[in-house]
């Protein structure tokens, strides 16, 4: 009987764990499984670009997954069962379960309101493509003078703020930050991005609670309006609720809590990468959020689960930041050089370089994720003692 391993959503983490799991896992005694909602993998990391009326590049996961043995299912998981080690799901054709012996959950997270009132009701957000391309839709229909206010000034914020003011120079476009227009960054990168919210002629409003959006605007704690047709939710994510619907153990965000090796504490058999996964990073600080930490935290969950199955040593993935790249428009950005748990150094790049290096960074994420086994290791077969025990048990 085959090692049943199934991938829960196909992200950058889940894609990546899945194209892992397939290079170095022998297919003759392995399923690889992956779930997902959607049919194409999504670069959610340009969900600006296309809100402001870019075409990305589609990628279906059928053509990804061909010929490497990886199952593509297409479907809404609604529960897991870490118990019976079954996953509910339904598709177009109705309701279903499939089981598995290993688990690799990374169904990711959707836009956070934070229990704001109105946000639900009168907000946009970029977190996904459905929501990206309603924005789309909105802007389109928004006349030149029209008001839109992005709420959040940390990365997706900035983002998205200089992507919509650059596409749409005819359009009032204003940021709302809670603390200091990138206070995280270092002097020269703060101040390089406040010159290209001038040159954009972005409204800048620092130190900014919201209280409340409605339909015609926002109002702050303070009880000031900011009037906005639009107005896009930048403020963070949180993870989907099914997790802490089981007897997973938990953090208070939702997120599975992993070992080193990004396996459940409380159960062996599941693996949670991506945002799903509340993993430490350097100096015992939780990794963000980010593309940047749900990649290596898919190397090292496939990497774990290939040892763990074939016998051999767990590999180390490099579980640190390098740099956080923020586009600013096409034609400009910040690469913010930071240290192993993610702060600020005094070197950096702005400018046109910036964006370049940027797009190289999207490109080659997106790309490696295109071509799962173009360069292949040697697939090695589940370890005679492991074979031997799963007989035994099914």
């Amino acid at each position: 009987m085959k090692h049943r391993i199934v991938v829960l959503g196909a992200g950058y983490a889940g894609a990546v764990a899945a194209g892992r799991l397939a290079k170095r896992l022998h297919s003759d005694d392995t399923q690889i499984t992956v779930v997902n909602a959607d049919t194409e993998f999504v670069e959610r990391v340009r969900m600006h670009q296309l809100a402001t009326g870019q075409q990305l590049k589609r990628r279906t996961l059928t053509d990804i997954y061909a010929g490497t043995g990886v199952e593509v299912r297409q479907a809404r998981v609604t529960a897991v069962d870490v118990d019976r080690k079954t996953v509910a799901l339904v598709a177009e054709n109705g309701a279903d379960e499939i089981g598995y012996d290993t688990l690799v959950y990374a169904l990711g997270s959707a836009s956070a309101d934070h229990g704001v009132p109105g946000v639900v009701e009168h907000a946009y957000d970029i977190a996904g493509r459905p929501s990206a391309l309603r924005l789309r839709d909105r802007l389109d229909h928004l006349a030149a003078g029209g008001t839109v206010l992005v709420v959040g000034g940390g990365l997706t914020g900035l983002e998205a703020v200089t992507e919509i003011a650059e596409a749409r120079p005819d359009l009032d476009v204003a940021i709302a930050a809670r603390g200091g227009l990138g206070d995280w960054l270092n002097a020269k990168a703060q101040q390089h991005l406040r010159g290209v919210c001038d040159r954009l002629g972005i409204t800048v409003h620092e130190h900014t609670d919201i209280a409340r959006v409605e339909a015609t605007g926002a109002v702050t704690a303070d009880g000031r309006v900011l009037p906005a047709q639009v107005t896009v939710w930048t403020t963070g994510f949180a993870v989907h609720p099914i997790a802490a619907a089981t007897t997973l153990t938990v953090a208070p965000t939702g997120q599975i809590v992993v070992d080193a090796t990004m396996r459940s504490v409380s159960h062996p058999d599941v693996y949670a990468v991506g945002d799903a996964g509340l993993a430490d990073g350097p100096g015992g600080k939780p990794l963000r959020m980010s593309c940047a930490s749900g990649v290596p935290m898919a190397w090292q969950a496939a990497d774990a689960i290939a040892a763990r199955l074939t016998g051999r040593k767990i590999p180390k993935a490099p579980l640190r930041y390098f740099n956080q790249c923020i586009s600013l428009g096409r034609r400009d950005g910040i690469i913010q050089y930071v240290t192993a748990d993610d702060r600020a150094k005094p070197s950096l790049l702005t400018g046109r370089l910036a964006a370049r290096y940027k797009e190289i960074v999207c490109t080659g994420a997106a790309w490696g994720i295109a071509h799962p086994t173009l360069h292949p290791v040697r697939r090695h077969h589940i370890a005679a003692t492991r074979t031997e025990t799963l007989t035994a048990i099914s």
